[in-house]
């Protein structure tokens, strides 16, 4: 079959109502929101294991749910690349990353950092897609959301600031890679959104149990029946049901508005970080994430989602 046959025999995706876009992302926000809690309540766990667990727990609840729907678990032979791809920027580079940046900084700063992801999205798909251009609106809310990030992570670099720079770093290297995977994610045309889920957590959760196991060895798991309630919740809720869900959203809104979920999952992060954690949160800090905010609302609410409806 050619690139063209394969194409038309692809279904065309029906345009996202609001109550779609707004339902999903509400959802998808709320459930990566406790994710970086659920990082903390899972104690000191290496990073590399924690991550592994988060990708094995995620994979397995995906396959469980293929399986009962009598569908295959096994990858097609053009699902490889896509697979690797997504585990690794999406999946265990990310969380490997997270883990090791909550042990340096509190996690409602980190959750606004990462919010910055729908800034990095909105500039690589005006260079990447026709469809995704800034417009004025846009390009001021990317101006504004860079901002926000000045404000939240720029002291970061004067001495006796007591802000951890590694901490931040890691922070921004996340929300980047969350980006990058986005905009792959946008440019796969043949593949169904669910099996894109199922094999990046199984990508995932597989390289990271062996980077575990070749940087600290089979001895940093056995902690891990200790903290098997935040796992479980974590690899479960907070990765595997809203990876599926955003997979779905991303192909039919585009990166550009299924990356607002960044928009959305600082508000829930740092509420349960309060509640649960018992965080509290400065003035610069909620000063710079309210700026950030304010610039991806810019560049999600645009006349497109208005048209949808």
């Amino acid at each position: 079959m050619s690139s063209q046959q394969a194409a038309e025999a692809v279904p065309a995706v029906p345009a996202p109502t609001a109550a779609f876009v707004i339902s999903n992302l509400l959802i998808c926000s709320f459930l990566w929101g406790s994710a970086l809690v659920l990082v903390k309540l899972s104690g000191n766990l290496n990073p590399f294991v924690l991550a592994a667990m988060r990708g094995l727990i995620g994979a397995a609840t995906l396959a469980l749910w293929f399986i009962l729907q009598g569908k295959s678990i096994l990858p097609q032979r053009h699902e490889w690349r896509i697979w690797a791809v997504l585990g690794t920027l999406n999946g265990w580079l990310p969380n490997v990353l997270v883990a090791f940046a909550l042990t340096r900084i509190p996690t409602a700063p980190a959750a606004m950092i990462q919010a910055s992801s729908p800034l990095i999205v909105a500039l690589m798909s005006h260079w990447l897609f026709a469809d995704e251009r800034l417009t004025r609106q846009r390009l001021v809310g990317v101006l504004v959301g860079f901002l926000g990030m000045g404000i939240l992570i720029g002291p970061a670099a004067l001495p006796d600031s007591g802000i951890d720079a590694m901490g931040v770093l890691v922070m921004v290297a996340v929300a980047c890679s969350y980006a990058t995977a986005n905009i792959y994610v946008r440019s796969v045309r043949q593949a169904e959104p669910a099996r894109m889920a199922l094999g990046q957590q199984i990508c995932s959760g597989f390289a990271a149990t062996v980077l575990a196991l070749a940087f600290v060895g089979p001895s940093a798991f056995a902690a891990v029946p200790a903290h098997w309630e935040p796992l479980i919740a974590l690899g479960a809720l907070s990765t595997a049901l809203p990876i599926l869900l955003f997979m779905h959203l991303i192909r039919r809104t585009g990166p550009t508005r299924a990356s607002m979920v960044g928009y959305l999952g600082p508000f829930w992060t740092t509420v349960m970080a309060v509640l649960f954690l018992n965080e509290s949160i400065g003035l610069r800090e909620l000063t710079g994430g309210a700026v950030v905010l304010a610039g991806v609302a810019l560049v999600s609410f645009t006349g497109r989602l208005r048209r949808a409806r």
